[in-house]
């Protein structure tokens, strides 16, 4: 049997919302008592909501204490619907939406609209159908032009539950073209001992990895230096406190917008490289350790990417020691930076200190542990290979070992 409807009397007029404190005005209509105020508080709003008729300047409310009773007798009975009909939820959310562009209702109408968000994947999709994305979006960029965080941390919250869709993504860059400068803006801000702001930087980057991934290649092309430059420090911030979520959210933009050489160029000029060797220092697990391999491959196809990672102390040392130790992905990734650092960047020094860290010991390991066909097993003896005549010399390194390979 479906749950009854709420009666339509127990709904405040302007917040749709079931009354806590039913209060009556001049009109004859009933309100909530806080949104009532919180309408009158508002200079342009001295009429009655319902019936357009003025109101007293003064305000003269009277206590509906019968309906008040009925409310609270409906609330502890067994009529109480478990959740609000599509139709309330719409309606309740599209009043609230509106409320968002009164400065008196903002905050509140946003504390709403997070309350239904959190209540249901239902009432999510809901919202979605009567634009709280868009609206939410709206805000967000508001508060960037404006610079100012009043809203932003509940309208932010909003689109973190909702979440985008590929149609919301171009639908929304097509109508706010500074969303991505929003988002990076809230990137920015100082959150130094403040969780609130911590938070917010959470979600945003959440929403920016959704736009990132849904995105057209123009958007893509678009990112400035400065955007690269607060994804770095953001994912060094992120290490810093170990939260493990935000970097693996970082990671995915990093990795959508390296595969384009410009950015990757100016992710490489922002530190890109160091800051991933350092969080790999770290051991993390095993999806954020190949999220890093996967970009730094990207990054060391170029030229400055691979002396970012040979100025590292630990950088090649870091992409050995992975091999054989994570997964089939990190394995093909490193042994891809490897051998593109052996091809491309293969000096004297460079060759040394892959003995010395171990690199080609591990290399014959691969070559020992895959099978005869496997993409590793080619790709450790390829580098082998190019590099043999000067390996076999080693004191280091068992010449039986690596002749036997190679050969």
């Amino acid at each position: 049997m479906d749950d009854p409807d709420i009666p339509h009397h127990f709904i405040c007029p302007i917040s749709l919302q079931i009354m806590k404190d039913p209060v009556t005005v001049a009109t004859g209509i009933t309100y909530d008592r806080d949104s009532i105020q919180r309408w009158q508080s508002h200079s342009q709003n001295n009429t009655c909501p319902v019936t357009n008729q003025p109101l007293p300047i003064v305000p003269d409310y009277t206590p509906n204490h019968n309906l008040r009773r009925l409310i609270q007798s409906w609330l502890v009975s067994d009529q109480v619907p478990a959740n609000y009909s599509s139709f309330q939820v719409k309606a309740l959310a599209g009043n609230l939406i509106k409320n968002v562009n009164l400065p008196e209702l903002k905050v509140s109408s946003l504390k709403s609209l997070v309350s239904l968000a959190s209540e249901s994947e239902n009432n999510r999709v809901f919202l979605k159908e009567v634009g709280v994305v868009r609206a939410m979006i709206t805000v967000i960029v508001s508060c960037y032009q404006n610079c100012t965080i009043v809203g932003l941390q509940e309208a932010l919250n909003v689109v973190y539950l909702v979440r985008f869709t590929r149609d919301d993504t171009r639908s929304i860059l097509s109508k706010h073209d500074l969303v991505i400068h929003s988002l990076t803006w809230v990137l920015d801000l100082d959150d130094e001992d403040d969780d609130q702001i911590t938070t917010m930087k959470l979600h945003a980057i959440v929403l920016l990895k959704d736009i990132i991934h849904n995105t057209k290649s123009l958007v893509l092309e678009r990112l400035n230096r400065d955007f690269f430059k607060t994804i770095v420090l953001v994912l060094r911030h992120l290490k810093i406190n170990n939260l493990e979520h935000g970097i693996k959210e970082v990671l995915h933009v990093m990795l959508t917008t390296c595969t384009w050489p410009r950015n990757c160029s100016m992710m490489i000029d922002s530190g890109a490289v160091f800051e991933l060797v350092e969080l790999e220092l770290g051991s993390p697990k095993k999806a954020i350790t190949e999220l890093i391999m996967a970009v730094l491959f990207h990054l060391c196809s170029s030229a400055d990417g691979r002396a970012q990672l040979l100025g590292h102390a630990a950088g090649i040392a870091v992409i050995t020691k992975r091999i054989t130790k994570v997964s089939p992905k990190v394995d093909e990734r490193a042994l891809m930076i490897i051998s593109l650092i052996s091809k491309y960047s293969g000096t004297d020094w460079v060759l040394k200190e892959m003995v010395r860290v171990g690199t080609v010991e591990k290399l014959c390991m691969v070559l020992q542990v895959n099978g005869p066909d496997s993409y590793p097993r080619e790709k450790a003896r390829e580098i082998l290979k190019r590099h043999s005549n000067v390996w076999k010399d080693s004191p280091c390194l068992d010449v039986t070992l690596l002749t036997r390979y190679t050969s």
